[in-house]
């Protein structure tokens, strides 16, 4: 499948191919010029962006035929992201690659597929990504097993998954650099799933197995380098070590304590946990602030957010990320119930802005959708409606986060949510920060005279039209 997919990518980006294939034999020993181009069908915005570290490197425009492409002088071998907002992947350089892309955003995941200098290791990383996800939908019920069932069920696929890598790498014969991420794409999904379990297991059957795993259980961690600095920013090492914080920091008996407080403690426990664990600064700070992201997007008691940030502040030597952390907590502070919306800029269907400050004179709700999550978009309209006959002294307002002018309009047209008042976010960064969107299932209540009667809730929490009584 995936040669098949290469030949027509091949045959697409041919004349950019030949132009690099002409120039590989002027490469010097300290010559770190690399190339990197590709195609976007269907594309979201007119940039590709190429980061490191989730710093953007360069900004890439696309042409007329949805088509980029860009010479980096001197490009350091490693791991690299490229995004076309809302998505991004991972692509390796070493010396010298020249990579061609090809993504169709209408199933971007799927769709990716590498060509050119370097593209076999690029397509090993997408092809264990894809097993990866396909790994954990099929596997989600041994959740539900007990402890032996489940290891034997996990085992038997990182078996597979062993087999596959083990292949490739004496294929392709790919250096020690790569391995690293090769080894980190196989290995941490699985030591994710063994973490997880006694969580998961607990909150779907209710059974609580923590008493009853057997003591070698965790024995792999103790081949994880948690200082690995190399994988601070690769996903499947940051979700792993998330995930063991979980389970090393969760707070097991617990009747005296509220659910907010638990929050708070079992929080600050696992970036306490973090602190003894990981020497290693580029490391921690980017898992302090993963917890304090989720933290602080998850819980929103006001005083448990501050004894919150209190302790992060303390741990974390990271002062540029310290600053964005403390951003999100003074926004989270406006939001608090009572408080008026903070003013954002909207635009309505016929291009007129219209400042949110003019909807807030009764009761609404506001839910956020997008194009690119057609279930949701229709799914969230779906439950509008049915609230909207039993709540008539509601306003329900969409608004579209990250669509064209006419790509939402004709949206419109053809779901005809015509009894809805839909509007557009105009700059999407600003209502961001002002809001907190940070998730498409965010829903926001205004009570009387548009002050904020809970801004982080969910329509399709089983309790969201108790918050409207």
């Amino acid at each position: 499948m995936h040669n098949y997919r290469n030949l027509k990518v091949f045959a697409l980006l041919i004349p950019i191919l030949t132009l690099l294939s002409s120039c590989k034999n002027e490469f010097k020993g300290n010559d770190y010029v690399a190339y990197f181009g590709g195609e976007i069908v269907n594309p979201n915005s007119p940039y590709v962006l190429f980061c490191k570290d989730n710093e953007v490197i360069d900004s890439i425009k696309l042409d007329k035929n949805n088509r980029f492409f860009v010479q980096f002088d001197s490009l350091a071998p490693g791991l690299y992201t490229f995004k076309h907002e809302p998505e991004y992947q991972y692509i390796y350089f070493d010396k010298n690659d020249s990579l061609m892309v090809r993504v169709n955003t209408r199933d971007f995941d799927n769709s990716v597929v590498f060509c050119g200098r370097g593209d076999q290791k690029n397509n090993f990383l997408m092809e264990q990504y894809l097993k990866n996800e396909k790994d954990k939908n099929r596997l989600f019920e041994a959740f539900d097993y007990d402890i032996e069932k489940f290891t034997k069920a996990i085992d038997s696929s990182y078996k597979v998954a062993t087999k596959f890598y083990t292949n490739k790498k004496e294929e392709l014969k790919w250096n020690e650099s790569f391995d690293v991420y090769a080894k980190a794409a196989l290995d941490f999904p699985y030591y994710s799933r063994r973490e997880l379990y006694p969580m998961v297991h607990k909150i779907r059957t209710g059974n609580d197995v923590y008493e009853k795993i057997p003591t070698d259980y965790y024995n792999f961690r103790k081949s994880v380098d948690c200082n690995n600095v190399a994988l601070s920013s690769y996903s499947p090492f940051v979700m792993y070590l998330s995930h063991m914080l979980n389970n090393m920091g969760s707070i097991n008996y617990h009747n005296h304590f509220t659910e907010v407080d638990l929050e708070l403690k079992t929080n600050v426990n696992k970036m306490n946990i973090a602190d003894t664990l990981i020497k290693n600064e580029k490391v921690k700070n980017t898992i302090l602030n993963n917890i304090a992201f989720t933290y602080l997007l998850e819980d929103q008691n006001m005083v448990n957010n501050q004894t919150f940030l209190d302790t992060y502040h303390k741990i974390s030597t990271d002062k540029s990320q310290k600053n964005e952390i403390t951003k999100i907590g003074n926004a989270i502070q406006l939001l608090k119930a009572g408080s008026q919306l903070p003013e954002v800029t909207l635009i309505d269907r016929n291009g007129h802005k219209i400042s949110s400050t003019t909807f807030t004179n009764k009761k609404t709700v506001l839910f956020f959708w997008t194009a690119n999550a057609v279930s949701h978009l229709e799914g969230v309209h779906k439950k509008i409606l049915s609230f909207q006959k039993a709540h008539p002294e509601y306003q329900f307002i969409g608004i579209n986060i990250n669509d064209t002018q006419d790509e939402w309009k004709n949206l419109l047209k053809k779901y005809k949510f015509d009894t809805i008042t839909e509007l557009r976010c105009v700059d999407f960064e600003d209502i961001k920060a002002k809001w907190v969107i940070t998730k498409i299932h965010r829903t926001i209540i205004l009570g009387d005279n548009g002050a904020i009667k809970n801004a982080f809730t969910n329509i399709f929490e089983l309790n969201f039209e108790e918050e409207l009584k």
